[in-house]
């Protein structure tokens, strides 16, 4: 089988054509070529003019701490000004749209709603449309996958929950890639929007990053590796009550814990609910920082059996209900301040993208919090490109 050949690989392949004089580039030092030279200096290798870099929530560096403010600077590798895009503004500004002739967006995702990569993204392209800025997605393949069957809900009731880790109405699990939520988003969110995207080459979507074999940079502090891109889009939701979702050791949304926890109690419930896929162990471990940092927390320990099968967000939210049933007296929802949250409050919905989701979890079948597989194929099927 050929080699996976990203967008950037493409248009690094077709500089000279690539006329554009005065280039901004949104990236991180997760964005690579296949080749694994960082995106930004392959496109100066390749004669591309790039005057500017944005970066997104966790830095240019990919590392910054989660939800922390990040500053303008400038990138050691290139020398070139970096605005941050998760620090004063979330949304490029006019006069940091005033010198550019374009915009190129390589960011690596995970295919989660709420990894605020895809977020930074739209707010870009809006910016791109009011100043009359062409937008181009240099695209690279969902590391979870792209098996539009495999996506998963809930869906999200922008009313109430509509935020930086979800503006709009996308399942949890989207499976799609960037360029394609891109064309999505264009047609149904951003008029006016000049967009084009630069493909991926030689990728199977039916196949996940573990399952192809793909070399992973870690895109943040927290995904690192790609078993825990799979978790991610159900313990992520751990964030939103008051229990340690791993993060204080190396081991994050693979282990959760909380002091008042029974790991026992929380194993046998568990175990019993018989979750396609995946394996809990008893677990008990010290944060290092984070929630409950310093205190002994128990709780389980995760580990993917099968890919194919396993479904992340049900089982998220399958410990979620397993916990708050468990516990009801000491579970409670948890306040997660950041950039875009300052206050942190209704962490929960913002994640589940359901409304009262806490109350919700002690009376609901999980069932009731899925999306309409069908209905999201007939929304997403147009702007597919693989």
């Amino acid at each position: 089988m050929a080699n996976v050949l990203y967008g950037i690989d493409q248009l690094c392949l077709q500089a000279n054509s690539f006329t554009y004089k005065r280039v901004a580039l949104v990236t991180n030092n997760a964005a690579t070529t296949s080749g694994g030279i960082l995106s930004r200096v392959a496109l100066l290798q390749a004669g591309i003019s790039v005057v500017k870099l944005f970066s997104p929530e966790h830095g240019l560096t990919a590392k910054g701490d989660d939800g922390a403010y990040q500053d303008h600077h400038v990138d050691t590798i290139t020398l070139l000004p970096v605005v941050s895009l998760y620090g004063d503004h979330l949304v490029p500004a006019k006069e940091e749209m005033a010198d550019i002739d374009c915009v190129l967006y390589d960011i690596p995702d995970v295919g989660c709603r709420f990894y605020t990569y895809l977020w930074t993204m739209t707010y870009v392209m809006e910016a791109c449309a009011a100043f009359g800025k062409p937008f181009f997605v240099l695209d690279r393949p969902n590391p979870g996958g792209g098996d539009i069957s495999k996506s998963e809900g809930p869906s999200l009731d922008e009313t109430h929950c509509s935020s930086f880790i979800g503006r709009w109405d996308i399942p949890v699990r989207h499976c799609c890639t960037l360029g394609e939520l891109a064309f999505f988003f264009a047609a149904t969110r951003i008029k006016n929007l000049d967009l084009q995207v630069f493909k991926v080459q030689h990728w199977n979507r039916q196949q996940n990053a573990a399952a192809a074999d793909w070399q992973f940079t870690p895109t943040s502090p927290a995904i690192r590796d790609l078993e825990t891109v799979l978790l991610y889009p159900g313990m992520g939701m751990l964030e939103g009550i008051n229990v340690n979702e791993g993060r204080g050791t190396e081991q994050a949304f693979k282990i959760m814990g909380a002091p008042w926890i029974n790991a026992a109690q929380l194993h046998h419930a568990f175990t019993g609910l018989q979750l396609s896929g995946i394996a809990s162990a008893v677990a008990e471990y010290i944060p290092a920082w984070g929630l409950y940092a310093g205190e002994r927390c128990y709780g389980l320990q995760f580990t993917i059996t099968d890919a194919q099968s396993f479904e992340p967000v049900k089982t998220g939210l399958a410990l979620l209900q397993c916990i708050k049933l468990l516990y009801p007296l000491t579970c409670r929802e948890r306040l997660y301040p950041t950039v875009a949250n300052p206050l942190g409050s209704g962490h929960l919905d913002k994640l589940t993208g359901v409304y009262q989701s806490f109350e919700k979890l002690g009376n609901m079948l999980l069932t009731e919090f899925d999306i309409d597989k069908k209905d999201w194929l007939i929304r997403i099927q147009p702007y597919l490109l693989y």
